[in-house]
This record gives structure tokens, sequence and C-alpha cells, in this order.
């Protein structure tokens, strides 16, 4: 379940010039750290979190992940020259929903990948409220202007690399806020 929706939700997310990639480096970088810190035992005693050995080589694969993302974000970025697809986006989600997992923290991914889940749920919310107000009066009616939740914010006005920033800025205050609460089990 958490591989499928994970992958789904950065296929979501993947809509606007270097949304995705940008949000997946951003996660990669934290899954990364915390790969490296729970795989080492001096600072997982240090830091009273499991010890996972081998996670080493996860930290490895995250880095190798985050200089792929840099590499292609430099292509992908506003105005793009080359565009990721599905099969990028949700080869990407699989990957971050898979590392979640080998790190034992499945838990924190709804932080993590905030906004992922947020574009996610912004497609359940419009989708189910607009059969519902259908069902309700013949005449569906929608929360957002568009789904998923970056469309809603350019319809409004809002240029696309300003939204794409502010996601950024999100993407970082969450992974900062997973770090915070990194010792949940």
């Amino acid at each position: 379940f958490i591989i499928t929706a994970t992958s789904n939700a950065v296929n979501l997310t993947d809509g606007l010039d270097g949304l995705a990639i940008g949000c997946v480096g951003i996660a990669g970088l934290a899954i990364g750290l915390i790969a490296y810190l729970s795989g080492n035992e001096i600072f997982s005693r240090y830091l009273n979190i499991i010890y996972l050995p081998g996670n080493g080589e996860l930290a490895v694969y995250c880095a190798a992940l985050v200089g792929a993302s840099l590499g292609f974000l430099w292509f992908n970025s506003y105005p793009a020259q080359v565009i990721m697809g599905d099969t990028g986006s949700l080869a990407l989600g699989g990957a971050i929903g898979t590392l979640s997992i080998l790190v034992k923290k499945e838990f924190l991914l709804p932080i993590l990948g905030g906004i992922f889940f947020a574009e996610s749920l912004s497609v359940i919310i419009q989708r189910y409220y607009f059969k519902y107000t259908k069902k309700r009066t013949g005449e569906g009616k929608r929360i957002f202007k568009m789904a998923p939740l970056h469309h809603h914010f350019e319809l409004a006005g809002i240029p696309e690399t300003k939204i794409v920033t502010r996601f950024y800025i999100v993407a970082v205050i969450l992974a900062i806020l997973t770090f915070a609460t990194f010792k949940i089990r």
C-alpha cells in the first residue's frame, strides 16, 4: 500500500516544471540522512534509535537519487526542456516509498512527503465532493478550482515558478519537521 500510494502521489505532483523532482530530491536527502544515522552503530546508540545494519548502502542509494534529481532538475526547471512523464514519476515515488519502508520510518512518510500527501488528498477530496454534490443536487460542485492542488493555485493567478518555489520551501520545512519527530517509533 505504501509503495503504491507514494508512487501515485508523486505522479499526481508531477504537473508543473520541476515540482515533483525537486520534492523527491528533498525527500531523498532526508531519507538518506535517516538511513545513514540508523545504519551507523555509534550514531544510533547516541540518538537512541533502532540500529539497522546495512542501511549505509541505502544512504549511498539516496545520495545517487539526490544527485540524479539535481541533474534532472537542471533541465526540468521552468521552462522545462525535458519532461519526466509517468514512467519517471511512478518509479521515483516507488523508490521513496520503498526507502521509507527499508529505514522503518513508514509512519513519517506523510510528514516527509507532505507535498505528495496534500496533492493526493486534494484529488480525493475534489472527486468525492463532486460526486456527493452531484448525487444530492444533480449538479457537481468543486472545492478547488482544479485538482491537484498546484493547479488550483495556478488557476488562482499565482505564477508557476512561485508555486514551485513555495512548495520547495514547504518540503524543506516538512523534512525538518520529520527530523524533529525522528525518534518516534
